[in-house]
């Protein structure tokens, strides 16, 4: 059994074994000292057999077992809402993939069941734990002046040739193309380092993947109650990757790029500050310090759900 850092473990329960819990969550779980995998919930139990643990192919049974105390839920987006919902109320705690939710209602409800309950919801937008990200927060008391203008982007090639995360590609399950997917993480960053969005305004296109289910671009401007402007951009049509973001003020820039990168430049300094090789253990150990120090986690659902508002707005005004 693994050592505890604070006196207590967390046993945890992961709905859904696709791509991202395979290669990160699980991982994440299993390394985390005041953490045990107690157990998967998958249509697939063969899947959770290199992992050594449970498998239930029913929620409900698997949140009958005694002794979890935190859910991951790692399923297509149509079904946050609903199982986030009822690992709350079966008193759980929950980390939530994101986005948080199909729409900003579904959002509000998770928020509001989490404050029911008593228990903890937090939402899996890791680069919040960046140690970039946190830096930027503190150049922006004044590095650069007054901040104005925010430009990020994220350029790739996605329709899942290769037979994995297909579901991306069904509105149904997704809520959306590259929108949902790549731009929520960065709307987060954009909310995480500006505060609330205001006003919103966005363009959805089928500029190449004509015939697509869902958009293959989103062009996003966020203005914040800061008057910082955002503009955000996500293509699923670029042979060419890009993952660029840049922060303009009055008296100078910081320059993030590649956000998924160690490097930061700004005015007179420039820094290297490398990312955990598993990006989703700093976001599993902060839950967990979260739960056993009864205190929010580094994204909780309060401020997850104004993505949801962002995303909503634009979708509103492209339909």
């Amino acid at each position: 059994m693994k050592a505890s850092l604070s006196g207590k473990q967390i046993r945890w329960l992961v709905i859904g074994v696709g791509d991202i819990a395979v290669k990160r969550v699980l991982p994440a779980i299993l390394a985390e000292p005041r953490s045990i995998l107690e157990g998967v919930v998958t249509r697939s139990p063969e899947k959770a057999a290199s992992f050594q643990t449970r498998a239930w192919t029913s929620l409900d049974e698997a949140l009958g077992h005694p002794g979890i105390d935190a859910v991951y839920v790692a399923t297509p987006v149509a079904f946050h809402a609903p199982q986030t919902i009822t690992c709350l109320r079966a008193q759980k705690h929950v980390l939530c993939e994101k986005p948080m939710a199909m729409n900003y209602r579904e959002a509000c409800a998770m928020q509001e069941a989490s404050k029911d309950v008593g228990k903890i919801l937090g939402i899996a937008y890791y680069r919040r734990l960046y140690p970039k990200l946190r830096r930027a927060a503190e150049l922006l008391r004044g590095a650069i002046g007054q901040p104005v203008l925010a430009e990020i982007n994220c350029h790739g090639w996605f329709q899942a040739q290769d037979g994995r995360r297909g579901w991306l590609l069904d509105p149904e399950l997704s809520g959306g193309g590259p929108l949902y997917d790549i731009a929520s993480h960065r709307i987060d960053v954009m909310n995480f380092l500006f505060g609330r969005p205001v006003r919103v305004s966005g363009h959805l296109s089928r500029s190449v993947h004509k015939k697509s289910a869902v958009e293959d671009s989103a062009t996003v401007l966020i203005d914040y109650e800061n008057g910082v402007r955002g503009v955000v951009d996500v293509r699923w049509h670029s042979h060419i990757d890009r993952d660029e973001f840049r922060i303009i003020g009055t008296d100078g820039e910081i320059r993030l790029s590649p956000l998924n990168g160690p490097g930061l430049r700004y005015p007179g300094g420039e820094d290297s500050m490398p990312l955990h090789a598993n990006v989703h253990y700093p976001l599993i150990e902060d839950f967990v310090s979260a739960v056993t120090d009864n205190r929010p986690p580094a994204c909780p659902a309060g401020d997850a759900l104004w993505t949801d508002w962002v995303t909503e707005q634009v979708m509103a005004q492209n339909h």
